[in-house]
Formats: C-alpha cells, structure tokens, sequence
C-alpha cells in the first residue's frame, strides 16, 4: 500500500516508553477512554462494545462507534473493527484499526493501520483527511500525555 491509497490511513510514530506501557494505553479500558473515547473494551477476540464521542456532521459520523476486537497479539497487535451506529447514514463507516508495537530503544514504533474508506464516497474521504490529520496530531498526543501520567506497569 502507497500513501496515496485512497482506502487507508498510515501513521508510523515514535512513543519515548517500553512497549508493554504502550500496550497497556491501548488494551485498559480506563487509560483508553482518556486519550481515545469511553467504552467498555476488553481483550478478548468477538468482545463486541460502544464508543461515543463527539459526532461529525461534515463525515456523516454519528459518534458512536460500534466496536468488535477481531485480533490480537499480546504485547504487539491489536486489531478492532469500527463501525458507525447509525444504520441509516448515507456513509456508513466500517472500518478495521490495527495497532501494531515494535520496540525501537529505550520506546516504542507505534504503527497505526485504519482501513476501509470508500474511494468513491466524497464522505468517506472527507473522514479519511480528518481522521488521518486527527491520528497524527490530536490522538497521538493525548496518547503520549496518558503514558506520561501512568507509570510503568510492573514486568
């Protein structure tokens, strides 16, 4: 897959803290809802959960994510499927977020795969810009500000 492909977001970034920190912001359902959005996530392959946040009329994005853990790999994969709650949005976002760790030094290689927008949906790929400059900037600071806040967990 290129950057150009219309289909996906890549975000490749450096977190400064081991990865079994990093896991653990991205698998606690508390630590979760403080840089991403409330649900009741649990590590479990078919848990199926709700996210709400703010919607994004622009997007045709209700707010409410209807989210299913499809895979994971403790401490370095976790995938989820994302789905818009509304049935009846004219652009429907399914998509699947994969999180992949690699260790790099002293931190982290966060890799962040979102699949599954629509090329041809003007919608869709209005939400692929937002949400891509969203990754990128917004979330993957409040993802560093939560690993900074908690400590280590103990190995």
């Amino acid at each position: 897959m290129t950057t150009d492909d219309l289909t996906v977001v890549h975000v490749d970034q450096f977190l400064a803290h081991p990865p079994a920190k990093v896991w653990r912001a991205l698998t606690e359902p508390d630590l979760i809802a403080r840089w991403l959005m409330p649900g009741d996530f649990r590590l479990r392959v078919g848990h199926r959960y709700t996210m709400r946040t703010q919607p994004m009329p622009g997007t045709g994005f209700s707010g409410t994510v209807e989210a299913e853990v499809l895979a994971f790999e403790a401490p370095s994969m976790l995938r989820i499927r994302w789905r818009d709650a509304d049935p009846g949005s004219s652009s429907r976002a399914d998509w699947t977020i994969t999180w992949t760790l690699r260790p790099e030094g002293r931190g982290t290689r966060l890799f962040l795969l979102h699949e599954g927008f629509d090329p041809g949906d003007p919608l869709q790929q209005h939400a692929r810009t937002l949400m891509g400059g969203g990754w990128r900037t917004h979330t993957m600071r409040r993802l560093d500000e939560v690993l900074n806040l908690h400590p280590q967990p103990r190995t």
